[in-house]
């Protein structure tokens, strides 16, 4: 394991701190436009406060892990690129599932435009898509080709390489904890017994490959040994933090279904509706 640091790049430039904080405040603006949309168009049914809290929660994750000082610094600190990536992977797509977003949009858009989307989410490539294994693979199985292989140097050594890999840890992590804990509608979502078995094997995964990190086994990180300890143990505990939560939302969003379930079985004319709106 060379023990090299990384080139700095352009990331840390000004357009690198505009061009996020621009996304950042049009995705805020976008949701709570929709917000308000909803709630005019069904003023008795509304949309609770906390999840568009949770919703300005997750972007503001995102703003630290993307904008100084870490963002610049993740790009040549593998402690501050592993911290980045927690944020941007797991805690900040957790907050924007509980946000409820797909729901929002349905709700938002005209009943054509609506069904076009709900058409879309049951397709077949949707529904494998949001499997828990095809969720678990791209989440938590790519950890291992990027720090496995060189790919995590060269994405390093490029400045588009950093905004692939955030691209790719945003949504993999979002469709995980939408699989996982998500109270969106999900075409064909198992049951709490098999998620809890893959958020289990994803939990495993993390730790094993955290530890190998640590151990500098099958690594190949140019950057500082200490640094990849340090980045590991971030990994480690950040990580197993990140999934209890989830764990705790996987609970907290079935037992709303089950009261759901009892509803609908004494009420059969009655159409379901996502859990928790």
């Amino acid at each position: 394991m060379p023990a090299t640091h990384q080139h700095a790049d352009s990331g840390s430039s000004l357009p690198g701190t505009v061009l996020p904080l621009l996304l950042l405040l049009t995705a805020a603006s976008g949701y709570l436009l929709a917000v308000r949309r909803t709630r005019r168009r069904n003023p008795a049914q509304g949309w609770k406060s906390w999840r568009a809290a949770s919703f300005l929660g997750g972007l503001a994750l995102l703003a630290v892990a993307l904008l100084p000082p870490l963002g610049p610094a993740a790009h040549t600190d593998f402690r501050a690129h592993m911290t980045e990536h927690m944020l941007i992977g797991m805690y900040a797509p957790l907050a924007l599932v509980l946000a409820a977003p797909v729901t929002l949009v349905l709700r938002a858009l005209p009943p054509p435009r609506a069904r076009r989307v709900t058409a879309v989410l049951h397709s077949p490539p949707a529904r494998s898509l949001a499997h828990p294994a095809s969720a678990l693979l791209l989440s938590t199985g790519t950890l291992a080709l990027l720090y496995f292989t060189p790919l995590y140097n060269t994405a390093m050594n490029h400045p588009a390489g950093h905004w692939v890999l955030h691209i790719h840890f945003l949504a993999s992590g979002w469709l995980f904890a939408y699989v996982i804990a998500g109270t969106d509608p999900a075409p064909a979502r198992p049951g709490v017994r098999t998620r809890l078995v893959y958020l289990g094997i994803a939990i495993a995964a993390h730790a094993l490959i955290a530890q190998a990190m640590y151990g500098g086994i099958f690594v190949d990180i140019h950057a500082p040994i200490r640094q990849v300890q340090q980045g590991a143990e971030v990994m480690y505990y950040g990580g197993d933090i990140a999934e209890l939560l989830l764990a705790g939302a996987l609970v907290a969003t079935w037992r709303p279904e089950r009261l759901q379930e009892k509803g609908r079985s004494k009420q059969p004319e009655l159409s379901a509706t996502p859990a928790g709106n």
